[in-house]
């Protein structure tokens, strides 16, 4: 239960954080250059990740309340990519580099053909054909 908790905590707080580095970059930046926060994001919370990685985050490095607070949670919410980029850091290093490359492909071009499918039958039903 403690690590529920802490992953709740942590989701909430990235979350905020992400909310509230897209409000700094609209600010700053204007509407047109919003994109840019995601870029942010997605850059220093897979850099996060990184440091969390070596620190033995998928070992006995870290308790697991701390795992779930910073990686799934935090990191999580501030950021799928680093949640990607740890996945494929573990398979590249454990399973090799055609499993990880066959991953960020199907990853990448899963997601994007899964937006396109979404995006197209939902403009399909909202114009009634």
């Amino acid at each position: 239960m403690k690590t529920w908790l802490a992953v709740a905590l942590g989701g909430a707080l990235g979350a905020s954080c992400r909310y509230a580095v897209t409000l700094v970059c609209i600010a700053w930046c204007g509407k047109s250059l919003a994109p840019l926060a995601t870029l942010t994001v997605n850059i220093v919370g897979s850099f996060l990740m990184g440091y969390l990685y070596a620190r033995g985050l998928t070992e006995e490095g870290l308790s697991e309340e701390l795992r779930g607070f910073l990686a799934i949670g935090f990191l999580g919410a501030l950021t799928t990519f680093s949640a990607f980029s740890l996945d494929a850091m573990h398979l590249l290093e454990h399973e090799g580099g055609l499993k990880a490359a066959l991953y960020v492909l199907a990853s990448l071009l899963g997601a994007l053909l899964a937006f396109a499918a979404g995006n197209h039958w939902t403009r399909q039903l909202l114009e009634g054909g």
